[in-house]
């Protein structure tokens, strides 16, 4: 898959899994284990890109005595996600016609 589609994909998984709630890293790669595999070498970089483009705000919480960051969709996020499901649908269409359907 080219490399660029499947990191965008990716975002948007990671913007879709904090849409119920908020949550922190190690929970969001089990959250999304049952769609797509994710490091956490992989997850945190996109976690950082989301929160400078201002989809997602990160605060901290006291849990065993240490602070986990935990991360939250921002309005920016929940637009980010419906314009993908949008631009989604044209690639839809692309697809189908490559495959000659």
């Amino acid at each position: 898959m080219d490399i660029q589609l499947k990191r965008g994909i990716l975002e948007i998984c990671v913007l879709k899994a904090l849409e119920k709630q908020d949550s922190y890293g190690y929970q969001i790669i089990k959250d999304l284990s049952p769609a797509v595999t994710l490091s956490e070498s992989t997850l945190y970089p996109i976690l950082k890109r989301m929160q400078s483009a201002g989809c997602i705000a990160e605060y901290s919480v006291e849990h065993n005595g240490r602070l986990r960051k935990y991360y939250h969709l921002t309005p920016v996020g929940e637009g980010r996600i419906q314009d993908f499901l949008v631009e989604w649908e044209e690639v839809r269409r692309a697809y189908e016609y490559i495959r000659g359907e």
